[in-house]
């Protein structure tokens, strides 16, 4: 017998201008699932959950909920038919309370005042049901971003929705944040809540949904249970080729310039007497589980954190770097893991941030040519293809788009020195692509290039050899034929070289 879905989206259609956002695009949703939704940046994701939402009217195509044609002329509307949305940018007031929060322009009032007492007696079963322990009266500003999160969701909760949209929910998230949240999406699900989910990480698509919808060019290409797909057939849906064909081959070297980093028994915080050495021309992986040490390791080499031993040589013939500022003068440039917080000014504009690094780290006079900012900003946007105009802010470009800033700012210095650290993350698809091809530029035009990444398919992909670090030893390295996912996540999680031919340890656990 055929259920019968709750949200069946039929032909939808959605035009800007001349720019196709949506296509004959078709969804159905079961009761009580959590569906992904995924595709590349410019799939139709985002303008079809603006349309269960009320935010945009679809210039064609049906929406029904329980077999009922529905239209919305808001997102009120939305609301009242038991739609809810969970936005990926957080839209709280930080300096009022959690509840303050919880009841925007919806406050219960006794005697012609807002009570906080019912408030409190609203919430505090969903509260508790999210895992959710924190100061109800105090300001939201004191609370970690999972708690924030929570709070945004318990927000949308509080409504009752029927059916749920999350818009990236977890990509300001640390691990630990993210499995919390979805233990409290999966206690939803067994409540009878249905969920829509947008996500770029393929991995915990995969742990979370029932259901996967594949989206490409405005329209769905696929649509299966999570059991019976697998994260590279997802990928060639979104792609239209193969997960191979997303990393490009080499390329002839540009450079013909000799240099190298040398690393000699570091030490500093959780990293303790790594020994290895880097060449232009390469692009050398480190793999290591969260808290392993590679993050220290890539700030020391940027100045951001002191060591407590050993040397390091760079191309310039100097050591370690005093400072993040005097790393740039030195043509040494570091890409964050957390762009949001460490890469970018949000608020400010893609100009602005194209030029800071480039201004910052400049000697000598300290005006500012508003005519050479812009010609920095136009020509890193044209090279890399960021869409969005210089004045337009950072924070209303994709995380794609958000990450080629965060690099383009830095190949205005010309570094000679490239510190990676997870650079395609929280990003799609097709941008992972664009950034692969970047790093090949980088390593052809005879930069040096540490790459860490938290997915072992990109190390593997692009690398010419990995360094493996567990609990701050760098145990050896893989090349060849021993860099494979085996291998390598053996190393990662055991500290051990697995036996054999396969792979040969390293003398006194340095990788030269």
């Amino acid at each position: 017998m055929t259920v019968q879905p709750i949200l069946l989206v039929r032909n939808l259609a959605k035009r800007y201008g001349g720019v196709v956002a949506l296509d004959d695009m078709n969804l159905a949703v079961e009761a009580g699932t959590i569906h992904a939704v995924v595709g590349e940046n410019g799939a139709g994701k985002s303008t079809l959950m603006k349309v269960l939402a009320g935010v945009v009217r679809p210039d064609a195509g049906v929406v029904e909920l329980d077999g009922k044609i529905v239209s919305f002329s808001g997102t009120n509307a939305a609301r009242e038919h038991g739609i809810g949305m969970v936005y990926q940018e957080l839209s709280l007031f930080p300096e009022r309370s959690v509840l303050a929060n919880l009841f925007v322009n919806r406050e219960p009032v006794r005697r012609g005042l807002v009570s906080l007492t019912e408030m409190e007696a609203r919430s505090s079963d969903l509260l508790r049901q999210l895992g959710l322990d924190v100061d109800v009266r105090a300001p939201v500003s004191r609370l970690s971003i999972g708690e924030r999160q929570l709070v945004e969701l318990a927000r949308v909760m509080l409504e009752r929705p029927r059916l749920l949209i999350l818009d990236e929910p977890n990509s300001a998230l640390n691990s630990r944040e993210t499995e919390r949240l979805f233990g409290v999406l999966r206690r939803l699900r067994a409540g009878g809540i249905t969920m829509l989910y947008v996500s770029h990480r393929l991995e915990e698509v995969f742990s979370i949904c029932d259901r996967i919808t594949i989206t490409r060019n405005g329209r769905d290409v696929r649509t299966d249970d999570t059991s019976t797909l697998t994260i590279p057939a997802v990928i060639e849906g979104m792609i239209g080729r193969q997960r191979e064909d997303l990393f490009p081959p080499p390329l002839p070297q540009t450079s013909d310039t000799q240099s190298q980093l040398t690393v000699s028994n570091l030490s500093g915080g959780r990293l303790d007497s790594a020994s290895f050495t880097a060449r232009s021309g390469e692009i050398v992986g480190l793999a290591g589980l969260e808290g392993s040490g590679v993050s220290e390791l890539l700030d020391m080499l940027f100045g951001m954190r002191k060591s407590r031993g050993g040397e390091v040589r760079f191309p310039d013939g100097q050591g370690l770097p005093r400072s993040a500022t005097d790393a740039a003068r030195r043509r040494v440039c570091l890409v964050p893991s957390d762009r949001r917080r460490d890469g970018l000014m949000l608020d400010k504009s893609i100009l602005f941030n194209l030029s800071n690094v480039a201004v910052g780290a400049r000697r000598g006079s300290p005006l500012y040519s508003a005519r050479t900012a812009l010609e920095r900003a136009r020509r890193q946007i044209d090279a890399l293809r960021i869409k969005g105009a210089p004045s337009a802010p950072a924070n209303s470009l994709s995380g794609g788009n958000q990450q080629k800033i965060v690099i383009g700012k830095w190949l205005e210095i010309g570094p000679q020195v490239f510190l990676l650290d997870d650079p395609t993350r929280g990003v799609d698809v097709g941008a992972k692509r664009e950034i692969y091809s970047l790093i090949r530029r980088m390593s052809a035009g005879g930069g040096i290039v540490l790459f860490s990444s938290t997915e072992l398919p990109e190390l593997i992909g692009l690398c010419d050899r990995i360094l493996v670090v567990y609990q701050g030893r760098l145990i050896g390295e893989a090349t060849g034929s021993q860099m494979s996912e085996h291998t390598v996540l053996h190393m990662m999680n055991t500290g051990e070289l697995l036996a054999g031919p396969q792979q040969t340890p390293s003398p006194h656990g340095t990788a030269a």
